[in-house]
């Protein structure tokens, strides 16, 4: 850095409420490196909402400028600047919250699979259940993100838990050929229920018509995983496809069931 100039090189905030301000660090006409405080400007909208909490409205962030400047901006004004240092307003991604154990399965599950052909996948029907609520959207709440950085944990809301509104259907997909979607009558599966409206009819059909080569892939649900399942899984002859826990983004219907959720009721 040449001596005599003055660039600023980090911009840090301090304290709360009507005591934030705005500390540079800049390099002085001698060449010396020191910390200067400013009062916060409309400019510094972006990169003071980066450092703080994604979640808050623009009006919240309207409000907190007016305590820490004295300035008074509308949401408008803070959405135009927000959006002018690359910040936009969007929904969340959701995941299930996953533990150690979890990202260590997963990852040896991909590993494990890692050299399989597209032969080898087109042999595999991949299964799910939804559940979507029959009540309005709960992702209201937007958030402030760079563009790409969708998948970032900062960026990302956990939900483990469905809607009390309801209502659960069941397909299965191939990369040739796909089942009926079933509704499943009065929102449960049990492990019989499995057998008689899932494996029986729609299943079985498949496994008919691939082969020995077939692959059945559920997930860890409770009423996938009871004796009577299993037995009616090796009676027809039907390979399960090892999965690992908690992990519904590896599943391609679960992605399917994204995209369509919001137009089933339609």
């Amino acid at each position: 850095m040449l001596a005599g100039s003055s660039t600023s090189l980090t911009a840090l905030f301090h304290g709360c409420g009507s005591h934030l301000k705005l500390l540079e660090c800049v390099v002085d006409g001698t060449g010396e490196v020191v910390l200067e405080e400013r009062r916060l400007q409309k400019t510094d909208i972006s990169s003071y909402q980066q450092k703080r909490n994604r979640r808050t409205t623009a009006q919240q962030v309207a409000n907190q400028f007016l305590a820490a400047s004295g300035k008074q901006i509308s949401r408008k004004t803070v959405a135009r600047h927000l959006r002018g240092g690359g910040l936009y307003a969007r929904r969340p991604v959701v995941c299930v919250p996953l533990t150690r154990q979890h990202r260590t399965a997963r990852l040896q599950w991909c590993r494990e699979h890692h050299n399989w052909t597209e032969q080898n996948w087109a042999c595999v029907l991949f299964s799910d259940e939804s559940r979507f609520s029959l009540s309005s959207d709960c992702r209201r709440q937007l958030i402030w993100r760079e563009s790409g950085t969708a998948y970032r944990p900062e960026n990302i809301q956990e939900k483990d838990r469905y809607p009390t509104c309801s209502i659960m259907v069941w397909a299965g997909i191939m990369i040739n050929g796909r089942t009926r979607l079933h509704v499943v009558a009065n929102g449960t599966m049990t492990g019989q229920r499995y057998i008689d409206e899932v494996l029986l009819p729609h299943v079985r059909l498949f496994r008919g018509a691939v082969g020995d080569k077939f692959v059945f892939m559920d997930e860890h649900a409770t009423c996938h995983r009871t004796l009577a399942v299993q037995d009616c899984l090796d009676s027809e002859g039907i390979q399960r496809l090892v999965w690992s826990a908690r992990s519904p983004d590896l599943n391609p219907l679960k992605m399917c069931g994204v995209l369509w959720g919001g137009k089933l009721l339609v």
